[in-house]
């Protein structure tokens, strides 16, 4: 099985947004991250908004943002959203040509394998992905996201006033 490029682009657009919770990020700043052209990019954001993955705000001052806690992002359901429309194989197209269609077997073998597959990912969500992943963070976290980072890891120190 091999998963398009649209799905795997959507997936680690997600995980940008994961990484840089909280932030309005920008179509530029996810591709060049995850070496994508901005064109291709373009369309997987369009269909990560449609499908109510990440919001987006259009304008100058525009990005998008997850739509939901990644806690609450399952890859599976990500994964179909990018994948159903397209048939495994042409068993599973309704332009089948196969002339082993009427004797065939394998075809409901294969539904079994594929949906096996989706049930595997759906209880791994964007945060299992994401979360205290340091290498992660280091490959996608924008400046203002290392930042707050690297406050949140930093012991916090008291400042009480000297006696006079």
């Amino acid at each position: 099985m091999r998963l398009t490029t649209r799905t795997n682009l959507a997936l680690r657009t997600l995980m940008f947004c994961a990484v840089n919770d909280r932030q309005l990020v920008r179509k530029q700043d996810v591709a060049a991250a995850v070496n994508a052209s901005e064109n291709h990019l373009a369309q997987v954001v369009h269909l990560l908004a449609q499908t109510g993955f990440i919001v987006t705000r259009r304008g100058r001052h525009g990005g998008f943002h997850l739509a939901r806690p990644a806690a609450g992002i399952s890859v599976g359901t990500v994964f179909r959203a990018f994948e159903a429309g397209l048939p495994f194989i042409e068993c599973f197209s309704e332009a089948n040509t196969c002339p082993l269609r009427p004797a065939c077997r394998m075809g409901q073998h294969l539904e079994r394998a594929v949906e096996a597959f989706y049930a595997t990912l759906d209880p791994v969500t964007l945060a299992d992905l994401t979360d205290c992943n340091s290498g992660l963070d280091a490959i996608l976290a924008m400046e203002t996201a290392r930042a707050r980072t690297q406050c949140q890891r930093m012991p916090k120190i008291s400042v009480e006033a000297e006696p006079a």
